[in-house]
């Protein structure tokens, strides 16, 4: 596979902070209000699971039911704020290479592989293990877990109401691009998942960057 060689950055800025992280494996940072993370989707077809937190106040976080109403659909692209518990912005989606991000897959663990593709998978690593180690270094914990966003994630969904996870709509080095508009704590989960295509079955590595205006 190819690695797009284009500014990893979307926003034009200092960089603050230029990481990759491999396969499988969590993340997590403070991103500062005006600072600009861009995510980057180094080799295409792979799934990003994200938590966001007020990083001086982690009671207030992310709400799915709060970003959804207040922009009346489901999916994430340019222009989609990201609203907490509180209805406040956390961060806006000011920049995006991939048209559609999905909000309603959920994160996997090892309690849903074992349902979803059969009891040889229990062993398995997954998204939520991934958010429990890495928010651990924050204080956080199992109850403060809750629904996820999912960059670059394909979840169609049917006319009956059905969902399915399906091939990507990604390619190698696209990028989608959040400015903070309050102190963030931003955990990823860069998804370990096999069973399925939302990573091609084959979990690859992303670039996380962060930029200064």
């Amino acid at each position: 596979m190819t690695v797009s060689t284009a500014a990893p950055a979307l926003v034009p800025g200092a960089v603050v902070l230029d990481e990759t992280v491999p396969a499988r494996a969590p993340w997590s940072a403070v991103v500062r209000r005006g600072q600009v993370l861009t995510i980057v989707d180094l080799h295409g077809n792979q799934a990003v699971d994200c938590l966001l937190y007020r990083a001086d106040d982690t009671a207030e976080r992310y709400s799915a039911p709060d970003t959804l109403a207040a922009q009346g659909g489901i999916f994430l692209t340019t222009g989609s704020v990201l609203r907490s518990s509180e209805g406040r912005a956390l961060m806006t989606v000011v920049a995006d290479e991939v048209g559609r991000h999905d909000t309603v897959g959920g994160a996997c663990s090892r309690e849903s592989n074992t349902l979803r593709y059969g009891h040889h998978t229990a062993h398995q690593h997954a998204c939520v293990e991934n958010f429990l180690t890495e928010g651990a270094r924050w204080g956080l914990g199992k109850r403060d877990l809750v629904s996820n966003i999912n960059w670059y994630m394909n979840v169609p969904v049917d006319p009956d109401g059905s969902l399915g996870i399906v091939d990507g709509i990604s390619a190698p080095g696209l990028r989608v691009a959040l400015r903070a508009e309050l102190d963030v704590l931003v955990l990823v989960s860069n998804c370990p998942q096999v069973n399925n295509p939302c990573n091609g079955f084959d979990p690859t590595p992303v670039r996380l960057v962060v930029t200064a205006p």
